[in-house]
């Protein structure tokens, strides 16, 4: 278990006798119980949680951080679940012509669904895995980002294979960004999102995708205003996602040509709920993320918290171009 913090007043509590070395431990004997974060009882069971007070513990994939070449992202569990759902994949490959290609895929899992978190961690490495290969021998980023998606959905229907017909099978929603020195690519299904930040806040921002959601199928109908649309309580409703029960899946795969430096910032709906439109997104980016891409997407994760933190939050920064290619950590 975890070491007890500092000033901890379980320090004072003098330690066992020595059992003898002779006399092996009883094969019974239980595992040593993990001190739980919350209340300071040694009561923290196998699935993570404190039989005294009913604490959740941190997982390992609660808050991380990883950065891979130019490309940084940061994931936090929020302030209000129970679990991180969010998953996501970072790399970079050289290509065939001997440039370099960065990759970031985040997914967010589907919470009315079974087993959300399996499902987005299965699509994010799914789909970054096949981004590298097909972009390594020289393959179109356009028909690349397509296939990966596709394969990613496959993978996340598998996981419903076997499960029990009364659970909802597997979900999760899915937005890819691939970088390369004149172009970014864009790949989604569902409400997570892209959008570009130029360095020079004079220049518009804007944003790279449009939700599978409800409000957007009202809008696209012309049966509401985007004003109207986004107050109803069904706004937020996703109409696409990965997943056995999501049928005919078609991935939206656009590119973009930016005309100046910036960041492609790919995110959750966990941080874009408290920077929804572009402006607004190029407002909680800070002005050196380019150069600082780890340290902005921190400062993105602060935002959603500071703004109440309801959903998991997850943000990957994409300089373009990407400056010289560093040594990757996590």
């Amino acid at each position: 278990g975890p070491a007890a913090p500092a000033g901890d007043d379980r320090q004072s509590v003098p330690a066992p006798e020595p059992r003898p070395t002779a006399e092996p431990a009883p094969a019974s004997a239980a595992p040593r119980t993990a001190w739980c974060a919350a209340c300071r009882a040694a009561a923290v069971d196998a699935d993570g949680y404190c039989e005294r007070c009913g604490h959740a513990q941190l997982r390992e994939r609660d808050r991380l951080e990883q950065v891979d070449g130019p490309v940084a992202v940061a994931t936090d569990l929020g302030l209000r679940h129970h679990r991180n759902e969010d998953f996501f994949a970072i790399t970079g490959t050289p290509t065939s012509e001997g440039q370099h290609a960065t990759v970031a895929v985040v997914c967010d899992g589907v919470s009315s669904s079974t087993r959300p978190d399996e499902a987005s961690a299965v699509a994010a490495r799914t789909a970054s895995a096949w981004l590298e290969r097909e972009l390594s021998v020289g393959g179109d980023a356009r028909y690349a980002m397509f296939d990966a998606i596709i394969r990613a959905h496959q993978a996340v229907t598998a996981l419903a294979e076997g499960g029990s017909p009364e659970q909802n099978s597997p979900a999760c929603t899915i937005v890819a960004v691939v970088g390369q020195p004149r172009v970014v690519t864009v790949g989604w299904v569902g409400d997570s999102r892209a959008y570009w930040v130029p360095d020079d806040r004079t220049s518009p921002s804007s944003r790279l995708t449009e939700d599978d959601s409800w409000a957007t199928q009202m809008v696209a109908a012309g049966l509401m205003n985007e004003a109207e649309a986004s107050a109803d309580p069904r706004a937020h409703a996703i109409t696409g996602w990965l997943g056995a029960d999501a049928g005919e899946v078609e991935p939206h795969v656009a590119s973009f040509a930016p005309e100046g430096p910036g960041v492609v910032v790919v995110c959750t709906d966990g941080l874009w709920n408290y920077a929804e439109s572009a402006g607004e997104m190029a407002a909680a980016v800070p002005p050196d993320a380019r150069a600082r891409p780890l340290e902005a997407a921190r400062s993105l994760v602060a935002h959603a918290l500071r703004g109440g933190g309801h959903d998991n939050v997850t943000v990957a920064l994409v300089p373009f171009p990407a400056y010289a290619t560093r040594a990757g950590s996590a």
